[in-house]
């Protein structure tokens, strides 16, 4: 199965998106789950209006990403944390009521360690996400301290882990966090870096995919393979051109993620 991330760029309705992405030959998406960024000016009603669309449209919605604006607010003993707590709660029931496996999550960047008011809130969501059917994957990005001891503590099989590859090779290369967490792996985010440039199309920027995939291939996971790369740097591409592409990228990486001996 071949997914990718439905806000991948250009201006588009969202029926358009979703037939364009289905026409591309995708199987499914990641749905971007809130109106931030202003991403409903090109839509059509709300966010939760998005999960008919795309099954109008013949996909199948693999996971939602949560909203991040707020990410650190976590850890703090304020409103502003029982807020994003809150936040993440709704999305659980959310996915329940739209019939949506997985919702991934980023927890506080490394300037905000972990506490236990944190790890109590955690433990709230992994008690609804049990009651619900509802994964909750944590994704890796700048916070490499904070993903382990959330995932170390909380021995829940509903809360796992998002693997961002390129999020992986630009902060923590030297850490093999497919081989920590692996078996608890729940979502894929597969994109490319170029430096301090990401969100590039797989085999654009300098990350190995032969070994990445072959990591990744050990591991239990049996979810698609998702690419999560963005326009920013195909302003040359109409939205199709850019899709084929993308499709062919998540081509070429699930032929490595098979036969990669």
């Amino acid at each position: 199965m071949l997914t990718i991330y439905d806000w991948f760029g250009y201006e588009l309705t969202k029926k358009e998106r979703y037939r364009l992405i289905k026409e591309a030959g995708f199987d499914g998406i990641l749905l971007w789950w809130s109106d931030g960024f202003g991403r409903d000016c090109f839509g059509l009603g709300d966010y939760k209006s998005g999960p008919q669309i795309v099954r109008e449209a013949g996909l199948f919605i693999e996971n939602i990403h949560t909203p991040f604006h707020a990410e650190n607010n976590l850890w703090l003993d304020n409103l502003d944390g029982e807020d994003l707590t809150n936040c993440y709660l709704q999305c659980v029931a959310d996915c329940a009521e739209f019939e949506i496996p997985t919702m991934v999550v980023h927890l506080p960047n490394e300037d905000h360690p972990y506490n236990a008011l944190g790890l109590d809130r955690i433990k709230r969501i992994a008690e609804k996400a049990e009651q619900f059917g509802v994964n909750v994957a944590m994704e890796n990005i700048r916070n490499f301290s904070n993903l382990s001891y959330v995932l170390e503590q909380v021995d829940s099989p509903r809360i796992g882990f998002c693997y961002d590859c390129a999020h992986h090779y630009r902060y923590y290369f030297g850490n093999d966090l497919l081989s920590m967490y692996g078996s608890r792996l729940m979502a894929l985010h597969l994109h490319d870096n170029y430096e301090n440039v990401g969100h590039l199309l797989p085999f654009d920027g300098t990350i190995d995919w032969s070994i990445a995939m072959k990591k990744i291939a050990k591991t239990d996971y049996s979810g698609a393979t998702a690419i999560e790369a963005m326009n920013w740097n195909y302003n040359d591409l109409s939205a199709e051109e850019f899709l084929k592409e993308a499709f062919e990228r998540a081509k070429r990486l699930e032929a490595l993620r098979i036969y990669n001996p």
